[in-house]
């Protein structure tokens, strides 16, 4: 008899977690809704709506080398991007804890910003549940067990903006457009293969170190002080494997790393399985 009310007692438990993670992920979801709406809500009428090469002449000599590899004369200017990725994220600040993750990520590029949507596969059938967002001029980092528990949740200072825009900022490889001069940013000549771009976005604004390949494309972003915490670290990503995608050339897969000063440490690897652009109308 008691083997028989053992087993309705583990199957009691099992039923009740499935019915919470199903529960988690609905709430979630609906969360992930209503951000994503709330950046939409934020988009602006992008112009002028078509790349025109002469807008780049007087630029550094790498961004404009750039701009002429990535982009054709007449391409329309991307107003938002649909990502999937997937990859493994390093959940340790200590050692190497490798765990794959997938995710999906939406873009809005005027007024810039984005929600990447994580699942984080830290054993079978449990997963973090990541937000990493930066809407209205606000970042977000909310990191939830399951979608159930809390496990971190940082918003709204401006560390956390500062972060986030520098993170869009980087991420404009994947949709070039948003690197013109017509679409907010200012370029600054370093040398031959490297340019400081900077954007602003209400009361942040970020600078970045653009350093270009043999082939004029994007090979590293780099940030002197992005916030680790509390501690402003060097930061930098690197990106490879380019294709055309919607007329764009753009790379499918990248590397994030701290860049401290004992030396690098990577936390995201991973790759594009799927991207869609829109355009400006």
């Amino acid at each position: 008899m008691w083997i028989k009310w053992i087993a309705l007692i583990i199957i009691s438990i099992i039923v009740c977690i499935g019915l919470a993670t199903i529960y988690g992920g609905f709430r979630w979801q609906s969360d992930t809704d209503n951000l994503r709406a709330k950046l939409a809500s934020g988009q602006r009428i992008i112009k002028p709506k078509i790349y025109d090469q002469k807008e780049i002449e007087g630029l550094p000599v790498p961004v404009q080398r750039f701009f002429r590899t990535v982009l054709k004369d007449g391409q329309p200017i991307a107003s938002a991007v649909k990502v999937v990725h997937q990859g493994q994220f390093n959940m340790s600040e200590t050692e190497a804890k490798w765990s794959p993750f997938t995710s999906t990520q939406l873009v809005i590029t005027q007024r810039p910003g984005f929600d990447w949507d994580a699942r984080i596969h830290m054993a079978p059938g449990l997963k973090v549940f990541v937000h990493d967002a930066y809407v209205f001029g606000e970042g977000t980092l909310h990191a939830s067990l399951l979608g159930l528990v809390t496990l971190a949740n940082v918003r709204g200072t401006p560390e956390m903006a500062q972060g986030e825009l520098m993170r869009f900022f980087a991420e404009t490889a994947w949709y070039p457009t948003a690197l013109l001069p017509s679409q907010g940013v200012r370029w600054e000549a370093i040398d031959d293969t490297s340019a400081r771009g900077t954007l602003t976005d209400g009361a942040t604004t970020v600078s970045l170190v653009f350093r270009f390949n043999a082939e004029g494309s994007i090979d590293t972003v780099r940030a002197e002080a992005r916030y680790r915490g509390l501690v402003p670290t060097p930061w930098e990503g690197r990106f490879w494997g380019y294709t055309v995608r919607n007329g764009m050339q753009i790379p499918l897969e990248g590397e994030v790393a701290w860049q401290p000063p004992e030396g690098s440490w990577p936390y995201w690897r991973g790759r594009i399985t799927e991207i869609n652009h829109e355009f400006a109308q």
